[in-house]
């Protein structure tokens, strides 16, 4: 496999997003799910999804900020900041 192009996103970096929301889609059908087979209204089964989606994703964004970059990243951000 070729190395992407000096400036190109590789495409792990393009799919990290996808892999974040589909993590927190899981967590919210899962949690939709067991909220349905418990109380058997969809009603609260819909709200427990979207809530469970919403809780997900804020505590993926909250860890992915609390993460402190690298060298090689920090380099990357002053690259993309200096327009080369």
């Amino acid at each position: 496999m070729s190395s992407p192009r000096p400036g190109q996103p590789s495409r792990r970096d393009i799919l990290k997003p996808v892999e974040l929301l589909a993590f927190a889609a899981v967590a919210g059908i899962f949690t939709g799910l067991i909220v349905l087979m418990s109380t058997r209204d969809i009603s609260f089964a819909l709200i427990g999804l979207g809530v469970a989606f919403i809780v997900t994703l804020v505590g993926i964004a909250m860890f992915a900020l609390s993460v402190k970059p690298s060298d090689l990243e920090k380099k990357d951000i002053d690259e993309q900041n200096s327009g080369h």
